[in-house]
Formats: C-alpha cells, sequence, structure tokens
C-alpha cells in the first residue's frame, strides 16, 4: 500500500470520527450514550431498561469521558481542551444508580485517567491546558473510592455492582445480594487501579486490585493452571467450569501480561505465562480456539466462539508468540469476510452462531499488533476492509448503528462508547506515521479499553515483596526468547520477510457457509492402525492437516484446495470417515429441549426443537416437563414492567428476543407470576432446521431465577404465536425433547453405525412428501391413539 493512500485511509478514519464524535456531542450529551437511529441521548430511566447492559450507564456523559484521549491520539487537541472543561465542569459522580464495577473502571476510571496523562503532557509542553489543574485526576481518586466498596467480601473478590451514592450494603444501595461474578469482572482492574494509586500515591487501590488477582491464582486448577469462568465473590467457588479466553475471562489474562509491563512486577508476567501454557495446550486448536472444562481440559464443551476472542492474536503479539497469532487472525478475517462483521458468535465450522455485531473494536486492535509486529501490508488492507464495512453498512445519519442481525443488516439504536474509545484509535494508528502523532505512542501501553496509561509508572513505586510467585507452584522455570521482551520477526523467521503469507496460506480456504462437511470418500486406502496417528502422517507428507470443529467434524485444509488437482493426482480419503464421529447437530453437551402444543385440535402432534439455557429450571431433569398456558408478554420484549401482570400470572410467557438480556426478562417475567418463559428470535426468517442450536446465557448471578426458560427461533415461534391468535387457550409442555418424544435410551451403537453409513436416509424420511420435521420425528406420548397422521407441512398451523 503505498504511502497516498495510507494518507487518504488515515484521514478517511477522521472523518468517520467526526461523523460520531460529532453526532454525539450534538444529539445526545451530556447522556452517556447516543441513540443514532433516534438521534438523541440514552438516559438511564428514561429509556426502555435493557437489563445488565445498562450497568454501564451512570449518568456521567460516558461517551465524553471515554473519548477523551482518543481525540489527541486524531490529535484533535483543541476538541480535547473543549471536552476536559466540559468533564470538570459538568460531570458529577455522586448518582444515585447502579453501575457495573468492571465497566465503570475501564470506562470511566480508565478514561478519566487517560484523559488526565493527556491533558498534563499537553501542559507540560507549553502550549496548551496551563489552566489544567489535575481536575482529572481529582475525579478519577473520587470514582476509585466510589468503587472501593464492591471489594468488601470475605474473599476480596468484588460484587460486580456498586451504587455510585451509597455503596452496596446500605439500605438504599439495591445491590450487594449478588453472589458471584465473572472473571475477567474480578481481574480486570489492576491497570486503572494502580495507575490511581500511583499517580496519587495512595496505595489503597492497587493493593485492592492485586488481592483480588490473588484470590483469582490462588483458585485456578492447579494440576492444568485453567481457570473458570464464573467464581463465587464469597467462598470463591467456582460456578462455571468452562475456560476459555472469550467472554467472561479475556481481559484477566491481557492484564496479567500488561500489568507487567506497566508495573515491572515479575509476579503478573509468571502467572501469565503458566496461564498462557495452558491455553496453547488445552483450549488453542489452531486456528480455533474452543472452550474447555477446567477440570477435564481434553475436551471442548462448545463447538462456537464469540468475538470477544478476537483479541487474543493482539495479546500474543505482545506475548512474542506470532505464528498463531496470524492463525487466528486470519480465521477471523475469513468469518469477517463472510458475514460483513464478526459475528457475536460463531460454530466451528463459521456458520452464525449470534447474529448480532455491537460495532466491537477487538478484530481492529488485533490488526493494528499485528500490522506493528510484521510491518506486513497486508493488515493494512484489512483496515481497509474494516473502514468500508463500517461506511457501507453501519453508518446511519446520526453515527454509526450497532448490527442488530449480521445476516440481514438491520441496524440497532446504540453506538456504545467503546467504539469512540477504541476502534478510530486502532485505525487510526494503523494508518498514521508514529512521526506525525502528538505523542511517542511506545511509552504508553494500552488498557483493555484503548486508554494510554504512560510505562513511567513502573518506577514510581518498588514491587511487592509478600505478592512474588514461587516456582514450586506449578510454574516452569526455562524461560522462552521472548519471555520478557517483545517479538522479533527477524529472531523468529529469519531472512524470510514473506512468512505472515505463508502462516496465512493454509487458513484461506475455510469451509464455506453451505459447503457440505467432509463425511465419506472413496478413492486412495490408506492403513488405519489402532493409534490413528500414521494416516495423520501420511496427510502431513502431503501437506494436508486434518483441523478437529469440535463437533464431530473435521475440515481439511493444505496448500491445494479440496477441488484442485494435487501433485499426485485427484485423490480423497477414504478412511476419513473412520475418523469422524457421527455427526450431530447439537453441540457437544447441549441437551436438545422441546415445546409440545397438547391443547386442541394439536393435541400433541406438534413439537417444536427449542434451545436451553444455562440458568433457570433444569428441564433435563423434569421428565414429564412443565405444563402451562401460554400468553404473550407486554410489552413483547419484556425489558421493562409487565402491563398484564395478572394475564401472566400462573401462564408460559411468550417474550421476544433483544432489547437487554435474557436474565433481565426472565426477572420481570417471573417477578409477576409467570410459570415459564419461552422467548422468541427476532431475526426474520430463523428456523431450527437452519441454525445451530442456540443456548441462553445468564448475565453472572442468575441463582434467583428458578422458572423454566427455552428460545424458539422465529418460524417455530410464528407458530406459537398464530396458535394463539386462533385459538383462546394454548397448553404446552416445556420439557427434553427425548423425554416428550418417547426417546427416553440412547441409540445403540449399531444404529449410530448405520447413521453414518446411510446418512440421507433419515433426512430422506423426513422430508419426503414436503412432511413437516416438527411432527414426523414420531408418535408423541400425548397422542390420544396410535392411528393419527401427519399433517402435511402447509396445514401445519
Amino acid at each position: 500500500m503505498g504511502a497516498a493512500e495510507k494518507r487518504q485511509l488515515r484521514d478517511q478514519v477522521v472523518e468517520m470520527f467526526d461523523h460520531a464524535y460529532g453526532s454525539y456531542m450534538k444529539y445526545a450529551y451530556p447522556a452517556d450514550e447516543l441513540m443514532p437511529l433516534s438521534c438523541r441521548g440514552r438516559v438511564r430511566g428514561l429509556e426502555p431498561s435493557r437489563g445488565d447492559i445498562d450497568d454501564a450507564l451512570g449518568k456521567f456523559s460516558l461517551t465524553l469521558i471515554d473519548t477523551l484521549d482518543t481525540l489527541v491520539v486524531l490529535n484533535k487537541l483543541d476538541e480535547f481542551e473543549d471536552a476536559v472543561r466540559k468533564v470538570v465542569l459538568d460531570v458529577r459522580l455522586d448518582n444515585d444508580v447502579v453501575v457495573s464495577v468492571f465497566e465503570t473502571n475501564i470506562r470511566v476510571l480508565g478514561g478519566l485517567l487517560g484523559g488526565h496523562i493527556m491533558a498534563d503532557m499537553l501542559k507540560v509542553q507549553g502550549e496548551r491546558l496551563q489552566w489544567y489543574k489535575d481536575e482529572l485526576l481529582h475525579l478519577a481518586r473520587d470514582l476509585g473510592y466510589r468503587l472501593l466498596p464492591a471489594f468488601n467480601t470475605t474473599s476480596g473478590l468484588p460484587y460486580p455492582r456498586v451504587n455510585l451514592r451509597y455503596g452496596v450494603l446500605s439500605p438504599n444501595s439495591r445491590t450487594g445480594t449478588e453472589l458471584d461474578t465473572c472473571t475477567a469482572c474480578a481481574g480486570t482492574m489492576i491497570l486503572e487501579f494502580a495507575a490511581l494509586s500511583r499517580l496519587t500515591q495512595e496505595t489503597v487501590f492497587e493493593d485492592t486490585a492485586r488481592r483480588a488477582l490473588d484470590v483469582l491464582w490462588e483458585k485456578r486448577q492447579k494440576g492444568n493452571n485453567l481457570v473458570g469462568t464464573v467464581i463465587n465473590i464469597h467462598n470463591g467457588d467456582w460456578v462455571r467450569r468452562d475456560s476459555g479466553v472469550g467472554a467472561g475471562i479475556d481481559s484477566y489474562y491481557e492484564y496479567l501480561m500488561k500489568a507487567y509491563i506497566l508495573l515491572g512486577d515479575d509476579t503478573y508476567l509468571d502467572r501469565f505465562n503458566a496461564h498462557y501454557v495452558a491455553i496453547m495446550k488445552y483450549i488453542s486448536q489452531p486456528p480455533l480456539l474452543l472452550n474447555v472444562h477446567m477440570h477435564n481440559p481434553t475436551v471442548s464443551i462448545r463447538s462456537w466462539m464469540d468475538s470477544l476472542l478476537a483479541f487474543f492474536p493482539g495479546l500474543q503479539v505482545l506475548r512474542g508468540d506470532l505464528k498463531p497469532a496470524i492463525e487466528t487472525h486470519e480465521m477471523l478475517y475469513q468469518v469477517t469476510k463472510q458475514h460483513k462483521f464478526l459475528p457475536e458468535a460463531f460454530t466451528s465450522d463459521f456458520a452464525v452462531y449470534w447474529a448480532q455485531h455491537p460495532l466491537r473494536p477487538e478484530f481492529a486492535e488485533s490488526t493494528y499488533f499485528l500490522y506493528k509486529a510484521t510491518r506486513d501490508p497486508y493488515y493494512l488492507h484489512v483496515g481497509k476492509s474494516i473502514v468500508e464495512s463500517l461506511n457501507r453498512h453501519a453508518r446511519v445519519e446520526c453515527g454509526f448503528a450497532a448490527v442488530q442481525d449480521v445476516r440481514t443488516g438491520r441496524h440497532e439504536d446504540r453506538m456504545d462508547s467503546f467504539f469512540l474509545a477504541e476502534m478510530f484509535k486502532y485505525l487510526y494508528l494503523l494508518f498514521t506515521e508514529k512521526r506525525d502523532l502528538p505523542l511517542d505512542i511506545d511509552d504508553y501501553i494500552f488498557t483493555t479499553e484503548a486508554h494510554l496509561l504512560p510505562l513511567s509508572l513502573s518506577t514510581t513505586r518498588p514491587s511487592c515483596p509478600r505478592n512474588a510467585t514461587m516456582l514450586h507452584e506449578g510454574l516452569a522455570e526455562e524461560e522462552e526468547i521472548f519471555t520478557r521482551s517483545c517479538p522479533s520477526a527477524q529472531t523468529l523467521f529469519p531472512n524470510n520477510p514473506t512468512f505472515p503469507y505463508t502462516i496465512r496460506d493454509s487458513h484461506k480456504h475455510l469451509p464455506s457457509l453451505g459447503t457440505e462437511r467432509l463425511t465419506l470418500f472413496s478413492g486412495i486406502e490408506l492403513p488405519l492402525h489402532d493409534t490413528r496417528a500414521e494416516p495423520l502422517e501420511i496427510l502431513k507428507h502431503l501437506g494436508l492437516t486434518l483441523i478437529p470443529l469440535g463437533d464431530g467434524g473435521v475440515h481439511m485444509a493444505g496448500a491445494q484446495h479440496r477441488h484442485e488437482v494435487s501433485p499426485v493426482g485427484v485423490f480423497t480419503l477414504k478412511f476419513i470417515a473412520e475418523l469422524v464421529s457421527p455427526p450431530s447437530k447439537e453441540p457437544p453437551g447441549l441437551s436438545p429441549l422441546a415445546v409440545q402444543v397438547i391443547s386442541p385440535p394439536f393435541l400433541g402432534r406438534m413439537v417444536l426443537t427449542a434451545g436451553p439455557a444455562q440458568f433457570g429450571m433444569d428441564l433435563t431433569k423434569e421428565e414429564h416437563g412443565v405444563k402451562g398456558s401460554l400468553v404473550q408478554s407486554e410489552p413483547y420484549q419484556a425489558c421493562s414492567t409487565i402491563a398484564n401482570q395478572e394475564e401472566v400470572q400462573g401462564k408460559i410467557a411468550l417474550a421476544q428476543r433483544g432489547g437487554c438480556m435474557f436474565a433481565a426478562k426472565a426477572r420481570n417475567l417471573q417477578g409477576v407470576g409467570a410459570s415459564g418463559v419461552i422467548f422468541i428470535d427476532d431475526a426474520e426468517g430463523s428456523r431450527s432446521e437452519d441454525m445451530v442450536p442456540f443456548q441462553m446465557a445468564g448475565d453472572g448471578s442468575t441463582d434467583d431465577i428458578v422458572i423454566p426458560l427455552v428460545f424458539l427461533f422465529w418460524k417455530e415461534g410464528q407458530t406459537l404465536l398464530d396458535a394463539l391468535a386462533h385459538h383462546r387457550n394454548v397448553e404446552v409442555v416445556l420439557g427434553a425433547k427425548l423425554f416428550l418424544l418417547g426417546k427416553d435410551k440412547e441409540e445403540s451403537p449399531a444404529s449410530q453405525k448405520d447413521a453414518l453409513e446411510l446418512p440421507h436416509v433419515e433426512q430422506e424420511r423426513c422430508y419426503r412428501g414436503g412432511w413437516d420435521q416438527a411432527v414426523m420425528e414420531e408418535a408423541p406420548l400425548s397422542a390420544p391413539d396410535d392411528s393419527w397422521q401427519p399433517v402435511p407441512a402447509t396445514q401445519e398451523h
């Protein structure tokens, strides 16, 4: 990429930032966030509640604070000085509002600290902000003390929420009843709290954050150095034991590595390296990163990945491990090209699992770090594609709008503050020469919200001796060449400037959407021994690699595309059929549920496939399911006070996905007496036969939710809504699909073998003649007799 094109892209990024920031200041300020479709600000309490998403909003002009140091990086110094004045004059923290400790720390405390550091730098230069008297630092100190009460637990792990005015345990706080928090929520405090301590000389903040990290380290699985996703804040027991690098854990690992870089304490690096070895041994299946059980890490427990793991290649760059960083980033780029943006979650064969895209910056972050490490212009073109997608698919009249569904391009009325704090910072730095920046970017480290903290903080306080990590705790004594320094591509790949291309090339032909899996072949027969190792070695010599997809499938990658001619001629691999387990539509460990309509005229003949929740009643343990009559929630999204409370009481409520967290909807409906909830997808046209089964996640503290919860895709949901519109009373049973269909015993190994050898037979039986799959599976237990006949799909309602 030529210098002129880089400058043009840099200027385009600045214009996009002006459009987003200008829209916030024009239509939203002093509100926390901009609603870009409505062209107004989002004020908590005035807009319908979105559940836990709104815990980031504290009536403290969130977007302005989060954007402060971005203004300096983009050389908008006049706008920065004006923004600092506005924060000093307008922002108040003594608000009776419950906020997320994690989000307030990384966005607001980090934003105030980054803004103070930039203001102090410009003041020292002598041209600007001569009036500035550390007002942002005083605000940061005030906020730090308002967050500290969250750490008043027996373990030292923080409550997930705190009231800015009343703390946690006050009668007026409306919080303090939570039992658990996520690993990242407790482990992503040290950078901001340590910086605050070292700038104010008040050690309480750094000591508090260190203590929380000590607890997480002590509670790791000591046999393999993995941690879980959710932990009890009182006794330190793990609540969710799945271990990965995405949502719930991500920035805990990031802050261990960056705490060493910022603070110079070997403790953090030793711990990070121990975790990193475990990640690469158990979680990394290049180019995939799949969650495992922390106590049994040899098996992947889910076949999908979330978009937050896109930060990990950037962290691997800091670690000096460029090869897997390049591999995973390339996989993410291929997924992005298929869907225009990175979906919130996608399967191991790269289909959409959760279609939302809230303009997350993690992929741009990793792109920037890889370019900085390799200077490969390929990553400039990746950045260009991000810029083009944002302008083409997210830009609206009043800013940029999140994408509700990457498949349809439908927008959502939100523009989160991290879009301004992170996305434009990384894109601008990608296309800007270092000499054109108003600061030396290498003198700073990025927080997880991309706020800039100076490396000089490491010299302001000695390391804490009582916090030293001993080698007998399970840490390896051997250090690699870049264990304590930035990576050198010349050392890693001597005299090989094309090394990124060589690594990427094997991952450019990822399976496309809609392509069939490799299951059975005829052609060259390779010997298959008990160890299965010899055929794999033969494949390796042929330049081919088998990539396990986590759900029983295998993808074959190599120098030749599978449809091209290889040096040994056209060949296929018969033995793969013996390596692959029978395909299953359900991800590992996911028991399918169902909604069976038992009232007339259906009488049990309508059985709709449903997805489970990670919280609420466990329907797989209810042999006869949970029975109830249907009622539609008002409002339909159930994100605010339920208007038809009397109708909902004692019934199973229908609620639409979107607007707020599933857990918030469930609490609202359970609170007015609903006996269960059926959530219906808001993505028009989605249906179970085309989609990977969906599992609803909680918000980290869902022990209070005890009613049964199931999820239906749009088509199945419309079936229930149509039934409810045409019949006065619609009664259903929620339960495990196997129980409702009478299949309470597992298939024999012989039947599994038949399914592998004849995979087309079951499909033909289900669809021949246009029959509906939902009523063809098997006569349900509640059918009046054994002589019922299936109805054609066109009459299924």
